[in-house]
Order: C-alpha cells, then structure tokens, then sequence
C-alpha cells in the first residue's frame, strides 16, 4: 500500500444498512466538517449513517441522522 491512508485526525465513515461503505481521514477538522456535510447532502436516506470521530481523543464529534 502506497502512504498512509489514514493520516489525519478526523475520520469520517459512511455506513448504508449497517455496513461501512466509505471512509475518509483529514488533518483539519473545518475540512471534515464539510465533507460530513457533502456525504450527507448526497447519501442522507433512510438506513444512511455518516459519523465524524476525533481519532486522537476518540470523541464522537457529530452524526447523521442524530440520536432521537
């Protein structure tokens, strides 16, 4: 594997029907932020889950949809 695919602090993480379809990694959080919010423009639907972690602190930092 070429480089390090998961340099960056914040992971970003696509899931459709329980199952992990995308992941993305990024050094700066205002960046994560916006790509959380393109994933959930384009894949929020039912059975659509997109988290946002702070793999330093291991802190949930955001989902969709939230907790209800």
């Amino acid at each position: 594997m070429l480089g390090d695919v998961h340099a960056g602090r914040y992971h970003l993480i696509l899931a459709l029907a329980g199952r992990p379809v995308l992941h993305g990694w990024w050094g700066s959080e205002q960046v994560a932020r916006a790509q959380f919010t393109g994933l959930v423009g384009r894949y929020g639907q039912p059975g659509a889950r997109v988290t946002l972690v702070d793999e330093e602190t291991g802190t949930l930092l955001t989902e969709w949809p939230e907790p209800g």
